[in-house]
């Protein structure tokens, strides 16, 4: 497979690492972009993009990056609280009054953003088509109890998270929540990222494909075991209530939402200058950079059945757990998005990391690709 782009001689070693994905037959496209201290060192492509086999991938093909896109969403709140638009121990029902139902009164903006607010699924069964009725489904988060004592535990939100961070923006804003994010985050840095596809863009989005016969490690079986044996788990509703949520990602409807948990579209070169802006100051400023990647909470997540570390809608390495770590320094904090796409920042290094792909893998946190590739960066530095 020809690998196209760029990288500095010093990182030769992670070009042919990124090649050597392509062995894998069941890889079908890729792209990596690394900067460090600002400059970019490593970006580049291979692969298909199509679902075909027929198209190759370009240099401006972009894919589905789903929780990828729950930062960008958490910047917005942050840059809105430093402007004292709102404040990140307020209720939410301050900005959300309906919110205050069902006990809900009291869970914070904070909460909300750390997976402690207790709402990361739905409880009663929605139809197919809820998944884009943003009134909805904001209305029916708003009815609904908490699984836990909010504060006292986490479970990852993660679809609904979209609603609950994007109504609060829409709130505060007066904007659609893809429209607020994006003018806030990517349109000052440039990057080519969306919540809210045109369809004049859908000629360069890639087919998103599920790699077959791989079963994950014992966390994404663990995840499997109870989304087959349990319906009315909240680990299971939280991934198929609506019951579209896991078959839509290639959809035009999909596209053209605006869910800010999980439909973001860009590349890799949108993930590493995301992250460069938070490292250089671009996007909040160093207090509340600080406040979004200090830990909120940390152990066993009542979603994914597994140990998580979270800050301000970012995850927070765990160098200790193999599945949790991004694979360069324990201050590297990002996000992954289901089945193997990722961008981080490892400030120690200054290093913001991009990875991309359209060959959807079974992990439930970080990918075991992105990983290597970060291992393999660790050296070149």
């Amino acid at each position: 497979m020809q690998v196209q782009g760029f990288f500095d001689l010093r990182f030769a070693a992670l070009r042919d690492a990124f090649a050597a994905l392509f062995n894998d037959p069941q890889q079908r496209g890729a792209a990596l972009c690394v900067q460090v201290g600002g400059e970019t060192v490593v970006d580049l492509w291979a692969g298909l993009a199509d679902k075909d086999g027929t198209q190759a991938w370009h240099s401006d093909t972009i894919l589905n990056l789903f929780s990828c896109t729950k930062p960008f969403a958490a910047v917005t709140v942050l840059q809105l609280a430093g402007e004292g638009r709102l404040e990140l121990d307020a209720p939410v029902a301050r900005y959300w009054p309906e919110f205050a139902a069902a006990g809900k009164e009291r869970i914070s903006v904070r909460q909300l953003l750390s997976h402690q607010a207790g709402l990361p699924a739905l409880r009663h069964l929605l139809p197919p088509e809820a998944l884009y009725d943003w009134p909805r489904m904001c209305a029916a988060l708003a009815a609904e109890e908490p699984w836990w004592v909010p504060g006292k535990a986490h479970g990852y939100a993660a679809i609904t998270y979209g609603w609950l961070v994007g109504e609060l923006l829409r709130r505060c804003t007066g904007k659609a929540p893809g429209e607020a994010i994006v003018a806030r985050t990517a349109a000052p840095l440039g990057l080519d990222f969306h919540i809210g596809l045109d369809d004049a863009e859908f000629p360069r989005v890639a087919h998103l494909s599920r790699v077959k016969g791989e079963l994950g490690d014992a966390a994404a079986q663990r995840l499997l075991r109870v989304t087959f044996t349990q319906p009315a788990a909240m680990t299971t509703l939280a991934f198929a209530n609506p019951p579209s949520i896991l078959t839509s990602s290639n959809k035009p409807e999909w596209r053209r939402t605006q869910q800010p948990a999980a439909n973001g579209h860009g590349n890799a070169r949108s993930l590493a200058g995301f992250y460069s802006g938070l490292l250089d100051g671009r996007l909040l400023e160093g207090e509340l950079l600080a406040e979004m990647t200090r830990e909120h909470c940390r152990g066993e997540d009542l979603t994914l059945l597994t140990s998580t570390r979270f800050g301000l809608g970012c995850m927070l390495d765990q160098p200790e757990v193999a599945n949790a770590t991004f694979g360069l320094g324990p201050q590297s904090f990002g996000h992954p998005g289901a089945g193997g796409s990722i961008g981080f920042a490892d400030p120690e290094r200054e290093v913001a990391f991009g990875f991309v792909t359209n060959s959807l893998g079974p992990y439930v946190l970080m990918d075991p690709r992105a990983q290597r590739l970060a291992g393999v960066l660790q050296g070149c530095l």
